[in-house]
């Protein structure tokens, strides 16, 4: 099993969860969160004085899927976040040992 973590443009939320759910994934967490990379954040004018928007707001989205499905979730996923602009976000992939579903016990697939 593998666990996709993506950092994304939150305009971007709903193509990227209709995207999965098109190819099976129905569960997913999505938290928001802030950060920054090569951007650096951004400035902005309020009543006239400038600041510096050093964290800039941003969604992460993370399935759990069958190893099988992972190179197609993760296609999907350049696929309906990417904008072609700086801050489109990063994809993670990390290594599940194991999973279990709380309510019934099941574990392995099963659980995801």
């Amino acid at each position: 099993m593998k666990k996709i973590e993506t950092i994304i443009k939150p305009i971007k939320l709903e193509e990227v969860k209709d995207g999965l759910s098109k190819i099976g994934i129905s569960g997913m967490t999505v938290s928001e969160v802030k950060g920054f990379g090569r951007q650096k954040g951004h400035s902005e004018i309020y009543r006239g004085a400038e600041y510096t928007v050093d964290f800039v707001p941003k969604v992460k989205v993370e399935v759990v899927v069958d190893d099988e499905m992972a190179s197609k979730a993760i296609e999907v996923i350049l696929a309906q976040a990417k904008t072609g602009q700086i801050g489109d976000g990063k994809i993670f992939v990390r290594s599940i040992e194991n999973a279990y579903r709380i309510r019934t016990g099941e574990e392995g697939r099963k659980a995801i």
